[in-house]
């Protein structure tokens, strides 16, 4: 999973705050890639109650980016 705010729909919204990498990392400059036990991790986290999930909604791949 690779995570970037600046390519999220979402970004500026208040999901941001509610976001699962404002929540762990404050909502770092450039992409977040976590592996899959990783990813594994933060999607139990959330389903006990422990942290909330990724609000991520990609706006675009990178073709449409680079136009």
């Amino acid at each position: 999973m690779r995570i970037d705010c600046g390519e999220c729909v979402m970004e500026g919204t208040d999901a941001c705050s509610d976001c699962i990498v404002t929540f762990l990392l404050e909502r770092p400059e450039g992409a977040i890639v976590f592996d899959v036990e990783q990813e594994r991790a933060l999607r139990t986290l959330h389903e006990g109650g422990l942290a909330p999930a990724s609000h991520f909604r990609p706006a675009a791949g990178p073709a449409a980016r680079s136009s």
